[in-house]
């Protein structure tokens, strides 16, 4: 039973952190604060090739296997997690338009994809559907070569830099069961009636917009139907988020990371009643909780990863969601804890891990919905522990 990563993963995850140590961390709480987009970072990272993670060689991507995916996920969201997203909805819609597009929409989108040159995301939320997507209302009619959709996106991210903008809608909206009358087209932010309405406020995951979407009598060209095919965009959209779940199970990985890095840290130089705290019990019990449950998370998100290698694997990335959101979540109360008031202050890192590892239980499902999926998979015998 082998748990280390190959060489070429370990100088892939070498390079990544050399990256975002020189690049990331000496600006993220300055940038974060201020609501400065990270221009520069997003071009070291097309340097690097990181836009073309899920997009297969033959189209100029990098293709990676889904450990290595992972790593960069975790090593960004150590530095920043804002960034992780701004890679996140652009690296799982390049996915599913590598599975699922058209020989066309490949050769059309995804050379300039990979090299960061497009951006793209995924336009699957809507005000009243979240995790019933089969609840979205936005609709895209039939008018010769074209479809004219109509609707409202919402929680979008990269929406201003969206090219294209794979987007989830009902093109027979009285189908039975809804997921049959369900497509994804390939929208351009640039058509007319595509309009950016709002960019939402949000306590954590800065640094790349969310915002909300208004269709209003986009014409999309007939050629723009994922895979060319109606009623399958719902399993379209499923297939990328299996990948998304491993997005952010590393992502919260990373999180943890630096929560046990900035309270270490904070413990060896912080003096009280004349000794480092790093001597007291009580952080000493801390340390190691976070350091355990760290160690834990990071083997759960690797787990995951090597499953979708080996083909579908909706428990196993469910069960890492959950598992490693929530080590995420308590490895920042307790930095804070650890730092005491500073630890409140925005002058200290930890705060930041506190916002944004709060989403980690939220996107890509919540988890309360992840342990029913989780759940039905062991009654039926698909995953066994």
């Amino acid at each position: 039973m082998d748990f280390t990563l190959t060489e070429e993963q370990r100088e892939f995850q070498q390079l990544l952190r050399s990256f975002v140590d020189r690049e990331i961390i000496p600006v993220a709480r300055e940038w974060e604060q201020t609501g400065r987009y990270p221009t520069e970072i997003v071009k070291g990272m097309a340097d690097m090739g990181l836009f073309g993670v899920t997009v297969p060689e033959s189209y100029g991507g990098l293709d990676l296997d889904p450990v290595s995916f992972a790593l960069v996920f975790e090593e960004i969201s150590r530095g920043w997690m804002g960034i992780a997203g701004i890679l996140g909805s652009h690296s799982l819609a390049c996915r599913m338009i590598a599975m699922h597009g058209t020989e066309e929409q490949k050769q059309a989108y995804l050379p300039a994809l990979a090299t960061g040159e497009r951006r793209t995301g995924i336009g699957l939320t809507e005000p009243d559907a979240g995790t019933d997507l089969q609840g979205i209302r936005t609709t895209a009619r039939r008018d010769g070569d074209h479809y004219v959709v109509n609707g409202t996106k919402i929680w979008i991210t990269n929406a201003r830099y969206a090219d294209p903008l794979p987007v989830l809608v009902k093109t027979d909206p009285q189908a039975s069961p809804a997921h049959k009358g369900m497509s994804i087209l390939l929208i351009d932010a640039v058509l007319p009636g595509f309009t950016v309405t709002k960019d939402i406020p949000k306590l954590g995951y800065k640094g790349t917009e969310s915002c909300e979407i208004l269709l209003d009598d986009v014409r999309v060209p007939a050629d723009r139907l994922l895979g060319g095919v109606e009623g399958i965009g719902l399993k379209q959209a499923l297939s990328a988020l299996e990948w998304g779940r491993v997005n952010i199970a590393a992502r919260s990985v990373g999180i943890a990371q630096r929560a046990h890095e900035e309270a270490l840290g904070y413990a060896r130089q912080r003096k009280a009643f004349g000794k480092h705290i790093a001597e007291f019990q009580a952080i000493q019990l801390k340390l190691a909780t976070i350091a355990t449950q760290v160690q834990a998370a990071r083997l759960m998100a690797y787990w995951s990863a090597d499953a979708v290698r080996q083909g579908r694997a909706d428990a196993q990335t469910g069960m890492a969601k959950i598992f490693c959101s929530e080590v995420a979540l308590e490895a920042a109360i307790d930095a804070m804890k650890i730092h005491g008031g500073y630890g409140y202050s925005t002058e200290f890192e930890v705060e930041r891990l506190y916002r944004d590892a709060i989403l980690m239980s939220i996107g890509e499902g919540t988890n309360d919905v992840l342990r029913t999926v989780v759940a039905k998979a062991l009654v039926r015998g698909e995953v066994t522990v």
